[in-house]
């Protein structure tokens, strides 16, 4: 049995000190260890380096941290929604070690595993990964990444027996199951504790032997959980040029074919895909496959739980940790991405996380689903708000990936690229012409010969 604490004080009582390193679950502000990042901060510890892949929002989560300077440094993905973490990054009061979100939890997977370092396409070519070793496999350059196992852990799940063995409740699991067994002291925020014996060893994601004490928690917030009855989504308001953008992209989906869709604009192609062909969709923090989550009562008898809650389901769908989710990426099993960008070059180049000095979001998993998505689509603008062409000779910005990008549909046009013939136009949006494209467009590009 593990120690069982109702106090998340009392559960980091000893395991805290100055200029340690923390691994903390959660995606965004879904599954995070909130009373346990509380009892972090008003533990007074100063100093920290947390392994996260986000940290939260200005007012919640590892946010709490940032506003009272407790973190020294963090390892992260993305920080786009934090504007204390992005205002103290540029003004060099934080450290931060960006790292694409797939790398993160891949090194926080391998930590917990014994395994030291990797090898990963993810990153090849850009400037997260200048002068780290690179190794050829198979004719393709790979990066080598060191694991990460740290100090202490803290995680959040859904329910424990008292062996500790954890199980998270849907996309909560996302990087708690890797943070889990990165730490070297692992505790684990739980909302619910049941007998040895109550929980289906098959249900099980994350084993007893990774955690060495429980918190009980009752007062949780859970700001973003809720659970919403899928439907139909409108897209009124959205300009007919984004409709436009949407509709056509959507045409690229093949039925059986399994795809990523990106944040912002991207996801407005999910209501455009057409009714008679099935895409499963894939998202990075632990989902495969949508459909109308269960109605009340509805239950499948084979996912009842030994105790007395019942497992919902999602008709075709499966859940899993990060880790697992870029597993499926970089194993290239994984159809089609759509991305937005910043820019793209003319043989394929694409950036889209970062304006050095002005703006830093983060890579995410951007730089992942380039290096391993069967064929990537960028969905943006032709033009930036200052009116210069986002379509480039080549890009003045960090990169994401080189020679990366299949197509490219603007709210003007749309392009085929290739690494080596570079951007073809193939289709006018309605009311553009060739003659706009030429003038807004600032590289060379071939012109289909359907459109001469």
């Amino acid at each position: 049995m593990k120690p069982i604490y109702t106090d998340a004080a009392k559960a980091l009582e000893g395991l805290t000190k100055d200029n340690m390193t923390v691994a903390a679950g959660g995606f965004g502000l879904c599954g995070i260890p909130e009373n346990l990042i509380k009892a972090l901060r008003d533990s007074g510890v100063t100093g920290l380096t947390v392994a996260s892949n986000n940290a939260g929002v200005d007012d919640f989560g590892l946010g709490w941290l940032l506003q009272t300077r407790q973190i020294k440094k963090m390892i992260s993905s993305y920080v786009g929604e934090n504007a204390t973490f992005e205002r103290q990054f540029l003004s060099g009061e934080l450290e931060l070690e960006l790292t694409p979100q797939g790398t993160l939890a891949e090194k926080l997977r391998a930590g917990g595993a014994g395994i030291p370092a990797f090898f990963t396409r993810t990153g090849y070519g850009t400037v997260l990964t200048e002068n780290k070793p690179v190794q050829s496999f198979g004719g393709k350059e790979y990066v080598l990444e060191e694991s990460i196992t740290t100090d202490l852990a803290i995680v959040k799940a859904w329910k424990a027996d008292k062996a500790g063995n954890l199980v998270y409740r849907y996309t909560a699991n996302n990087f708690n199951e890797a943070c889990a067994k990165a730490g070297r002291v692992t505790v684990a925020e739980v909302e619910e504790i049941v007998e040895i014996g109550e929980l289906n060893p098959h249900e099980i994601h994350t084993p007893g032997n990774y955690i060495d004490r429980i918190l009980v928690s009752k007062d949780l917030e859970k700001p973003i959980e809720q659970l919403t009855l899928a439907g139909k989504v409108s897209v009124k308001g959205f300009s007919p040029a984004r409709e436009w953008q949407a509709k056509r992209i959507s045409r690229e989906f093949k039925n059986g074919m399994y795809a990523n869709l990106g944040i912002g604009m991207p996801t407005l192609v999910a209501n455009y895909i057409p009714e008679d062909i099935t895409v499963t969709l894939h998202a990075e923090n632990g989902l495969l496959g949508v459909g109308p989550f269960p109605q009340e009562g509805q239950q499948d008898p084979d996912l009842i739980n030994a105790g007395k809650q019942t497992i919902t389901w999602l008709p075709g769908g499966a859940f899993f940790d990060s880790a697992e989710s870029f597993a499926m990426v970089r194993g290239g099993h994984i159809d089609l991405s759509v991305l937005g960008a910043m820019q793209v070059s003319r043989f394929g180049d694409l950036a889209n996380w970062m304006i050095p000095g002005a703006m830093v979001k983060g890579p995410g998993g951007a730089m992942d689903l380039v290096s391993g998505v069967k064929k990537i689509i960028i969905m943006m603008d032709h033009c930036a708000k200052d009116g210069s062409s986002k379509l480039m000779e080549e890009c003045t910005l960090p990169l994401t990936g080189k020679n990366v990008v299949d197509m490219v549909v603007t709210d003007l046009a749309v392009f085929e690229v290739d690494p080596e013939a570079g951007l073809t136009l193939i289709e006018l949006a309605p009311g553009s012409s060739i003659e706009l494209i030429k003038e807004k467009t600032g590289c060379p590009f071939t012109i289909a010969a359907d459109l001469r």
